[in-house]
């Protein structure tokens, strides 16, 4: 591709191919916006691995054809990316079927054991997140929420706005 020489050819195109992979990337993103990598939903999440693993193949491309054809799959799915957030605004349905619910985990210092089963979190790990948000008694924990990206936000303090569970299941 680049050189006579395996070696040299391979550190080469690794580099080469890399850079303007990444430089891809990075248009893309100023094309689309940095919403792109958010990880607001499973499906921003979900393409944000797929960007990485696309880069990844895009390095180790052995011809200009497939290294291409990676090209325009990042597009694909920045556009994909796009156009499915912009009718999940008009779309109740669609964004029911694309977007996760949060779901309360604790309240008001009580550990919700259903939900816990529910969402497959152990209490280990929900006292961890705990530990974690430097909550030092349970008491003192407003509310445990699993977010639609996977995350754990921890609510400590003396009171908690209600706005703040908007959309959040109750499970």
């Amino acid at each position: 591709m680049f050189f006579d020489g395996p070696i040299l050819d391979a550190i080469a195109r690794g580099s080469v191919l890399s850079v303007i992979g990444l430089g891809w990337i990075i248009l893309l993103v100023r094309i689309v916006g940095l919403r792109s990598f958010s990880k607001m939903t499973n499906f921003d999440f979900v393409m944000t691995v797929a960007m990485g693993s696309l880069l990844a193949g895009a390095s180790q491309s052995q011809q200009w054809t497939g290294f291409l054809q990676t090209l325009t799959a990042m597009a694909c799915l920045f556009t994909v990316q796009y156009i499915v957030s912009r009718l999940r605004r008009w779309s109740a349905r669609l964004d029911a079927l694309v977007q996760n619910t949060p779901t309360l985990l604790m309240k008001d210092g009580v550990i919700l054991h259903d939900a816990l089963r529910a969402t497959r979190v152990a209490e280990e790990d929900l006292i961890a997140k705990l530990r974690e948000a430097n909550a030092l008694e349970l008491s003192s924990v407003r509310a445990v929420v699993l977010e639609t990206t996977g995350n754990i936000s921890v609510l400590h303090g003396d009171h908690v706005d209600a706005a703040l569970f908007k959309g959040v299941s109750r499970a």
